[in-house]
């Protein structure tokens, strides 16, 4: 149907097409009428919240009359010591999403451009569109990031550059000296942001921890969450540290009460449940390790993933393989949108769900196959 009020939004808004998220069970129990269903989808932890959250949660609740505390003492607090950096280099979101956009909104308009990577998380593009800015995307090597690449598109007019590390949706990692050499030669005015969203599933090697880098790099941001390892994502929480200067900034975009009240408690029992991060970790380790072998005996490749996801390449348009696993109640998310339509991303979940996934697929490839089979023999 036409929208008459096409012509009245702003430019960067007519072109755009919305985020598409991972298809909800409720969606699916609708769709088809069916109940017995495992998401695979959104990088969720299979393992939720912890215990610590768990019981905040209890009390989290006792006065919703009120509004929530818009700078977030208590949450700013327990990151401030945990991350060892100030409160006021913390900027709070409703989740990460919110903390991009407002970087976005912030710092990109007309005439700016924003550099990320080929197969860069989707949020990018939508909130750089949105704002008019011009995006300047990098071809991937590897399915990764080409830091090469991508400073040599840093020009007079950039504002951002956007690293998503681990990137989501390939899992790829880019290499920590790389990184800081790169950033490192930016020129200082050009604001580079690192989405960690997947960094605490770095152990194995660790990491270098990026939080020590503010103090050197003024022009950095770096933008966290607790919706994947600490299990809260229908919390919607997510963080900024940065700079005082430029979280001041970001607090000017920033909607008040962004962040609501149960939230901010239970993110804030959630920071230094260590144990509870711990069992996420081996969790994901055991699952990735899983879906790597399921997906190697069905003869398909993968992308090695640093984070709680595999990208699979099945060989094939995706979409039909999308649709069957859907029938059989099993929800994935497929890559088209992303330029990748032989691709789809598959969370680590529990061995239970990685197993009922791997067994669904290859029925659902064998079917394929022997469909294939058929048409060519009545062909001949």
């Amino acid at each position: 149907m036409d929208n008459p009020f096409l012509e009245r939004a702003v430019s960067g808004v007519r072109a755009l097409a919305p985020y598409v998220p991972g298809k909800p069970v409720s969606e699916l129990q609708r769709e088809l009428g069916i109940s017995d269903i495992i998401k695979l989808a959104s990088n969720e932890n299979p393992l939720g919240p912890g215990p610590r959250a768990r019981e905040a949660a209890i009390r989290a609740c006792g006065d919703l009359g009120r509004y929530p505390d818009s700078n977030g003492h208590v949450l700013k607090a327990a990151l401030s010591r945990r991350l060892c950096i100030a409160e006021e280099c913390i900027t709070l979101g409703n989740g990460s999403n919110d903390v991009l956009d407002f970087i976005i909104r912030t710092f990109a308009g007309p005439g700016d451009e924003v550099v990320y990577s080929q197969y860069a998380f989707a949020v990018y593009a939508l909130s750089t569109q949105a704002q008019g800015a011009t995006a300047c995307i990098a071809p991937a090597r590897d399915y990764g990031h080409d830091l090469i690449a991508m400073r040599a598109l840093v020009r007079p007019h950039t504002r951002l550059v956007f690293i998503a590390n681990p990137n989501n949706p390939t899992g790829t990692l880019v290499d920590a000296a790389a990184l800081e050499a790169f950033i490192a030669d930016l020129p200082p005015q050009v604001i580079c942001v690192l989405d960690e969203a997947y960094t605490e599933y770095l152990r194995d090697p660790p990491f270098p921890d990026t939080m020590r880098w503010l103090a050197r790099f003024p022009n950095l941001i770096l933008v966290r969450t607790f919706s994947k390892i600490h299990g809260l994502a229908a919390l919607r929480v997510g963080y900024a540290a940065s700079s005082p200067l430029i979280a001041q900034l970001l607090n000017r975009v920033r909607q008040p009460f962004n962040v609501n009240t149960p939230a901010l408690v239970i993110a804030a029992a959630a920071v230094d449940d260590d144990a509870h991060v711990a069992a996420s970790a081996l969790c994901n380790m055991r699952g990735l390790t899983e879906l790597r072998a399921g997906v190697s005996a069905l003869g398909l490749d993968y992308i090695p993933s640093w984070g709680n996801f595999l990208t699979i390449d099945l060989g094939r348009e995706a979409q039909p393989v999308n649709r069957a696993l859907l029938e059989r109640g099993v929800i994935i998310r497929p890559l088209l949108n992303y330029g990748l339509p032989n691709h789809v991303r598959v969370t680590a979940g529990l061995q239970p769900e990685n197993a009922r996934f791997l067994g669904t697929l290859a029925a659902v490839l064998g079917q394929a196959e022997a469909a294939v089979a058929d048409t060519a023999r009545a062909a001949g």
